[in-house]
């Protein structure tokens, strides 16, 4: 598979088969991804991948704070303006019409929104975390290692889906893992094999085209 192939076939997977994922391919596929660029080469990540009865028992301790807690950053900024704003919303409305569930059910998609909680059912759960002192060109630096970890799954006939979601879980998460106080939650991330069968994993987000974006200057 070439990284073309691999970047079209990689979409955000919210409903996962339980087969389990061998623990020596999630540790080549995370050492394989942090050939990932760092400005200086400080390799800001440190991650946790959790399987089995330790996902089992973190995602008991989740399902008894459903509310979560203050997280330690805006995962978006507020009163989002435009584009951004719609395309937000879009994904959202595009999200729930694959299951059925329309806007003013709003008990119905807050539980599936809970569903993040249980890494919608994936038998991996990972968890991107960095120095706290670090700051945003090594929070951009942990993004491209998470891309090389979601397109090198593509290449194992993996899925995943990253979860800005545990954002709001920084004190359970760090406690479960025993985080390094000088240590934050940045991301998880579900890994595991795509239910095929499921609806919601028809979506493929939509893009916008390269000239509402992009420029080229100079070329002939």
């Amino acid at each position: 598979m070439n990284v073309s192939d691999a970047i079209a076939a990689r979409i955000s997977i919210r409903a996962f088969r339980p087969d389990p994922v061998p623990g020596e391919v999630v540790a080549d596929i995370l050492a394989r991804a942090a050939q990932a660029p760092s400005g200086g080469n400080l390799q800001p990540w440190r991650v946790y991948a959790l399987a089995g009865e330790a996902l089992g028992d973190f995602k008991a301790m989740v399902a008894g704070s459903p509310f979560g807690e203050e997280p330690e950053y805006e995962v978006y900024p507020p009163n989002l303006w435009e584009p951004f704003r719609t395309r937000r919303w879009q994904n959202g409305e595009d999200l729930y019409a694959t299951i059925g569930i329309p806007r003013e059910d709003r008990a119905a998609r807050l539980m599936q929104l809970a569903r993040n909680g249980q890494f919608f059912g994936a038998p991996v759960g990972l968890f991107f975390c960095l120095d706290r002192k670090l700051g945003p060109p090594q929070w951009a630096d942990l993004g491209m290692f998470m891309q090389n970890v979601m397109l090198l799954a593509v290449e194992r006939g993996l899925d995943t889906c990253p979860q800005e979601y545990w954002a709001r879980y920084p004190k359970t998460v760090a406690s479960f893992l025993g985080l390094p106080d000088d240590h934050m939650l940045f991301a998880g991330m579900a890994l595991g094999y795509r239910d095929h069968d499921h609806p919601i994993n028809t979506l493929k987000a939509s893009r916008d085209a390269f000239a509402l974006w992009g420029e080229l200057r100079g070329f002939a």
